[in-house]
């Protein structure tokens, strides 16, 4: 039997997924057939190719040859596709963008509804996520991200500062000591933000943390504490109300990223082009500067 590139994705699914169940999920196929297929190659190869022990497989050296070739051919087949989504001539086609939830629910929508209207031909994949997803491995096309510097491998456009300050509930005291606090958990925007509050709130005052920034705004809105938002999204709240300046220590910046090999496609460049254009009015309410009344 002469091996395919599913045989390699097979393997390497199962060596980094442990056993044939998950692997099998991963791929999208039954249990049965992954078995079935596993032993047709370990025949053709005349090799064992895993382990079975009771904690799972594992691969053996010939195992671990065959996931190392595919893992190079997997690059060789994502940096292809990437090449080829670069030479498109028309905005048309699939594109994935990822952002944070937070930025989806207050800032995101509107701007998409209208750039689906200006390009019908484009379909967005919207993937909501607070990790940063590998834009080299085309988990996304395009990042909405907010960081202090995007890494060097990617491409992009700075759209924004992003300043936080701390809110109450609008119709709440002024004041910050005494209070309970809501904070981000330590794993949001690399936990300076849960260090920001720890540092400020009195011992076991913080009632609530959330692994989101979505959903912190409604925590303050309901009484449970004061907390950090984005200046954006407070000042745009009449249940809301800033206890403060800016914080220095809390200000980010939002970038549009790309891997270098698509910045030119065109439903690439597209939207990009657009989400500049859309968010530039938008950098003073960004920056914290509070909306005329």
């Amino acid at each position: 039997m002469a091996l395919d590139w599913d045989d390699f994705r097979l393997v390497k699914a199962i060596a980094e997924r442990g056993g044939l169940t998950h692997a099998a999920e991963a791929l999208a196929i039954n249990h049965s057939t992954a078995f079935r297929r596993l032993a047709a190659i370990e025949a053709s190869l005349d090799a064992r190719l895993f382990e079975r022990h009771r904690s799972g497989y594992v691969p053996t050296a010939s195992g671990e040859a065959m996931v190392r070739a595919a893992a190079r051919m997997e690059t060789d087949v994502v940096t292809f596709s990437r090449e080829m989504a670069g030479k498109a001539q028309a905005p048309a086609g699939e594109l994935r963008v990822t952002a944070a939830a937070s930025f989806v629910a207050s800032v995101m929508m509107p701007l998409i509804g209208r750039f689906c209207a200006r390009y019908p031909e484009i379909r967005l994949d919207l993937v909501v996520s607070e990790e940063a997803l590998n834009l080299s491995r085309r988990d996304a096309d395009v990042a909405l991200r907010a960081s202090d510097g995007p890494p060097p491998t990617l491409v992009g456009r700075r759209l924004a500062d992003i300043a936080w300050a701390i809110y109450g509930p609008a119709d709440g005291p002024r004041e910050i000591a005494g209070r309970d606090w809501v904070s981000p958990s330590e794993g949001v925007g690399g936990g300076r933000h849960a260090r920001f509050v720890q540092a400020r709130a009195e011992k076991g005052r913080v009632r609530l943390r959330l692994n989101t920034v979505l959903g912190l705004a409604e925590a303050v809105e309901a009484g449970i504490g004061i907390g950090p938002l984005p200046c954006m999204q407070g000042d745009a709240s009449p249940t809301l109300f800033r206890l403060g300046p800016p914080e220095p220590d809390l200000a980010s910046t939002l970038w549009l990223l790309t891997h270098p090999d698509l910045r030119h496609a065109p439903r690439v460049r597209a939207f990009m082009d657009f989400m500049a254009e859309e968010t530039a009015p938008m950098r003073p309410l960004f920056a914290g500067a509070r909306p005329l009344t």
